[in-house]
């Protein structure tokens, strides 16, 4: 999600924690030990206050595994606290950032105003900027070291 976020630049919402593996796909497996990740982020919020903006991102077929405290069930209930089931990738990173995952057309690409498009948009930027630095060397320029987008390397 970190990347996804970085590279979309858009921000995501510090009130959620996500447990779960994710395979290559972007499918979201289950992890064990839910209830007490659940439980001890709970505590964290209750203690620096509940705004009901909290919750965590779990895998969906955790869900029949939650036995959570009553407190927690409570908090749930009055929407001060939130379990947010996910079975990919796409479905998390729309409840982190508000913003939709997108699906690629019949091209590959995806809506602009999504935050797969926002990658995709600024992938290709970095690509063209190291097409073009490439370029710089061939042409005797370049001095050794290149930049990608605001990323800088070198000696």
């Amino acid at each position: 999600y970190a990347l996804l976020s970085s590279l979309s630049e858009l921000p995501i919402r510090q009130g959620i924690a996500v447990t779960g593996s994710v395979d290559q796909q972007g499918n979201v497996q289950p992890v064990g030990g839910v209830n007490e990740k659940i439980e001890g982020f709970f505590d964290t919020c209750r203690r620096h206050g509940l705004t009901g903006e909290q919750g965590v991102i779990v895998p969906a077929c955790n869900v029949v595994n939650l036995m959570l405290r009553a407190d927690v069930r409570q908090a749930m209930a009055s929407g001060q606290f939130h379990i947010y089931p996910v079975d990919s990738v796409d479905e998390g990173i729309e409840i982190l950032t508000g913003w939709p995952a997108g699906e690629p057309d019949e091209e590959g690409l995806y809506p602009e105003d999504s935050v797969h498009g926002r990658v995709q948009e600024r992938l290709e930027e970095i690509a063209e900027n190291l097409r073009e630095s490439e370029e710089e060397e061939e042409d005797g320029g370049g001095g050794g070291h290149g930049s990608i987008g605001s990323l800088e390397f070198g000696p």
